[in-house]
């Protein structure tokens, strides 16, 4: 039935568990990590946790032009956007490291 018996059984779940355990503490680990951006030569900069929640935006009051908010609303959708690219390529990196590369439906 399975090459090696129940013994390899055995062992290939528990190195599932073990991957799903540093799984779940992976993922602890991000969503308390914090990612930073700033654009605009800083002209804004934001802060965004691992769960993906903004936790700060800073503008630097020479960014702001009434004339041209346009500008100053794309700089602030561009740094949240590039922070939450940081935030999944961390992840995917992270989840690599655990899954050997190995690609898993849903990850």
């Amino acid at each position: 039935m399975f090459p090696g018996g129940m013994g390899n059984m055995q062992g290939m779940m528990k190195k599932v568990q073990k991957m799903q355990a540093d799984m779940v503490k992976m993922q602890e680990q991000l969503k308390a990590r914090k990612f930073e951006n700033s654009v605009g030569g800083g002209a804004v900069s934001v802060v965004v946790s691992g769960k993906k929640e903004l936790d700060s935006i800073k503008i630097n009051p020479e960014a702001i032009d009434v004339d041209d908010m346009e500008m100053l609303e794309d700089m602030i959708v561009s740094a949240i956007n590039e922070c939450m690219r940081q935030i999944d390529e961390t992840s995917e990196k992270e989840m690599a490291k655990i899954t050997g590369g190995m690609k898993l439906p849903g990850m």
